[in-house]
């Protein structure tokens, strides 16, 4: 017989709560990051700046999470040269190359649209977990729930020009980045063999985040005009980051994927409603079908997990 004491982030009121929270946080990064760019006087054709902006948010947010670690009594060392090589792996996919596409995406389309494309990830990492991990099998529910997912994310492009169309500068950077969240879940389990997850996570902000000033900087990136307001926002973003991984990572490291990810499915939705609030983005009923969509496939796949 097993007397473990359960863990809080194992106890089902408390991972509804963390994911729920995790999940809502991410959906106001929409918003927030486009705002950021305006702040900011970062305009469509400054990638280095897109980059050394991004690159801030999430290297503060490793170095406070690894602080936040260190604090705990958590050992900061990665015993081998393999164990590293695979931690800035991580990094480069889960970070940089992940934000890279997220951030020249978001800049070239409408932050409620980028959040329900952003939704296909979660789809595109079900399907590849089938392929990776044998404990991962494909059932008919799981090709159901993606098939709904994805419907959602065709019918952003239907209905006429006004609302946006598919380009590959906005949506399709959308989905490269959400692409490269896909594959970085798949190297979680991973991580986790590794190092402990929040020594992980903290290594994979500060070090994605460092190989995404460095180019910045390069490419002649510069915040043009910092302003209280701005520096607030880019603080915002950083708590995010820091809140959102950390929390998230550490649930899934201790409960079935499915019974967290599920609360991925309000993401979409959160961003989407949060963008037409707080950018003034025109509301259509297109992006209240796609996001329910997008909801029902993700629900779909994981009710039947235990």
């Amino acid at each position: 017989m097993n007397n473990k004491k359960q863990s809080i982030f194992e106890r089902p009121l408390w991972v509804a709560i963390f994911a729920l929270s995790a999940a809502i946080a991410w959906g106001w990064a929409f918003p927030l990051v486009k705002m950021g760019f305006g702040e900011f006087g970062i305009t469509g054709d400054m990638t280095g700046s897109k980059m050394l902006y991004a690159g801030i948010r999430f290297g503060v947010a490793g170095l406070i999470t690894l602080a936040i670690a260190k604090l705990s009594g958590k050992s900061l060392r990665v015993n081998t040269t393999s164990d590293w090589l695979y931690v800035v792996a991580f990094a480069l996919i889960n970070t940089t190359l992940h934000y890279i596409f997220f951030y020249i995406g978001i800049s070239n389309s409408a932050g409620s649209r980028a959040a329900i494309i952003n939704s296909s990830g979660s789809f595109l990492l079900v399907l590849l977990a089938c392929m990776f991990f044998k404990s991962d099998s494909l059932t008919l529910r799981k090709i159901i729930g993606c098939a709904i997912g994805f419907a959602g994310i065709l019918a952003l492009n239907v209905g006429g020009g006004e609302s946006g169309q598919f380009t590959f500068m906005g949506d399709g950077m959308i989905i490269l980045g959400a692409s490269c969240a896909a594959f970085a879940g798949l190297m979680t389990r991973g991580v986790c063999r590794r190092v402990d997850i929040l020594v992980g996570t903290g290594y994979s902000l500060a070090i994605g985040g460092a190989l995404l000033v460095i180019p910045g900087l390069m490419m002649g990136g510069t915040l043009p005009c910092i302003t209280p307001w701005g520096v607030t926002i880019l603080m915002l973003l950083t708590s995010i980051s820091t809140f959102g991984f950390a929390l998230y990572n550490k649930l899934l490291t201790l409960n079935p994927m499915g019974k967290v990810a599920i609360y991925n499915s309000l993401i979409p939705v959160v961003g989407a409603l949060s963008s037409c609030l707080c950018l003034g983005e025109p509301f259509y009923w297109k992006y209240l079908i796609a996001a329910l969509l997008a909801m029902a496939g993700i629900y779909i796949i994981n009710r039947g997990k235990k």
